[in-house]
């Protein structure tokens, strides 16, 4: 029987914070199940990264097995200037990079899901919203957290989205822990 040991990666080496100099961050588009060995690649090479990942369970022949495995597949997020850009190229993993033309919103989106990683709060990947009403959790370990819900039914399934991949992840909380950001308009259906 093959066993292979679990690939542990930490989920972010450097800091999550605006880049600063040439550098800038980008979303690199991985090489299919290489997510982990290029954020090993970036370490080793001393480029910051942010890889968000949850907790899979699975059972094999009765044996319950739990690990990592990549949030969003398929991509990495890195600060990198040019030289690092030709750096990650030559490991051989990277399909392609994803410019940012809005480094800000992808720093608040990456921020939120930092934040949801940190207290091992139970997510689940889900569909990306397009609109929906902006939220802010205001209880609890994600106190802070501002993300996104399909309608004010359903408060309790917010929604933290990357918008540059156009991908979510979903967190089941309380409605009574969630404020809703802005103005909006509660439209009675007839």
């Amino acid at each position: 029987m093959a066993t292979h040991a679990p690939v542990f990666i930490d989920e972010l080496f450097g800091e999550l914070k605006p880049a600063s100099g040439d550098q800038r961050w980008a979303v690199v588009h991985t090489k299919p199940r290489c997510e982990k060995k290029l954020a090993e690649y970036a370490r080793n090479n001393g480029i910051s990264y942010f890889l968000p990942q949850m907790e899979s369970r699975r059972v094999y022949q009765r044996r319950a097995i739990t690990f990592t495995r990549p949030m969003f597949p398929g991509y990495l997020f890195c600060v990198i200037d040019n030289t690092q850009k030709q750096r990650l190229l030559i490991s051989g993993m990277t399909v392609s990079f994803i410019r940012v033309p809005v480094q800000e919103e992808l720093l608040e989106d990456l921020l939120n899901i930092r934040l949801s990683t940190q207290p091992k709060v139970p997510l689940e990947p889900t569909l990306w919203l397009s609109e929906g009403l902006q939220v802010e959790i205001i209880k609890g370990p994600l106190k802070g957290v501002t993300g996104v819900v399909e309608s004010h039914d359903k408060l309790s399934e917010v929604r933290l989205q990357v918008n540059i991949l156009r991908q979510a992840v979903m967190v089941k909380i309380d409605p009574k822990d969630v404020k809703i950001l802005g103005t909006y308009e509660i439209v009675d259906a007839d």
